[in-house]
């Protein structure tokens, strides 16, 4: 995976949630949103839809046995308020694939200005030695970064050998104020592909840099 294959596309995504004001962003071509806006009656017919824009080259048997897994996934994020998820899928320089997911949603701030929001959250999360916290500034006005990694264990029924393994994940999390509203927008990411994890800490800052509060 290189930062030159994961250009934006110049196209504002915002989340369709009446439950939330309105903010907007861009995404690298290789996002794939999760239809977590999709009605409880049509999640599995969108989750298949999104099926086989994930896997373009799959066949049926993949696309109708991928189909529930992502409509369940979908159904946890939107039951989490979740407005925006989605995967990202690349390809790297060994013919294998990068793959992590991205996510935003907001919560109600009770702090009165984006600073005192900010000034609030890093000192919260600075608690957690496991947390690297920083404050920081966007274009669109002050955030804060926290960026964890954690090992996990995966219990022998989920591997291929049959052993208990460990597996390596990362996470970054950004906490963005509204500028005008009580609400806190907040960005994360996961993934396990931590080989590349410089790539994909500048790819999260690129999409950072296009956040707007404002209609683009």
């Amino acid at each position: 995976m290189s930062t030159n294959r994961t250009t934006l596309s110049g196209i504002p995504t915002t989340p369709a949630d009446p439950a939330i004001p309105p903010l907007w962003f861009v995404v690298p071509e290789g996002f794939h949103a999760l239809p977590v806006d999709a009605e409880p009656g049509t999640r599995l017919s969108a989750a298949d839809a999104f099926a086989r824009e994930l896997f373009p080259e799959g066949d049926a048997h993949l696309w109708e046995s991928a189909a529930p897994f992502y409509a369940g996934l979908t159904e946890v994020f939107a039951d989490a308020g979740l407005a925006y998820s989605a995967m990202g899928v690349f390809s790297d320089d060994n013919g294998g694939v990068v793959h992590f997911s991205f996510t935003v949603g907001a919560i109600e701030s009770p702090y009165a200005t984006p600073d005192e929001a900010a000034g609030a959250i890093v000192q919260s999360l600075g608690r957690d030695p496991g947390n690297d916290s920083r404050r920081i500034t966007l274009p669109c006005g002050p955030a804060v970064s926290n960026i964890s990694v954690r090992e996990i264990t995966i219990g022998a029924q989920l591997t291929a050998t049959g052993e208990e393994t460990k597996l390596l994940t990362g996470q970054i999390q950004v906490f963005i104020p509204f500028p005008t509203q009580r609400f806190i927008a907040i960005f994360t990411l996961d993934t396990a592909a931590m080989e590349y994890w410089g790539e994909i800490c500048d790819m999260t800052v690129a999409v950072l840099e296009t956040v707007s509060f404002e209609d683009p």
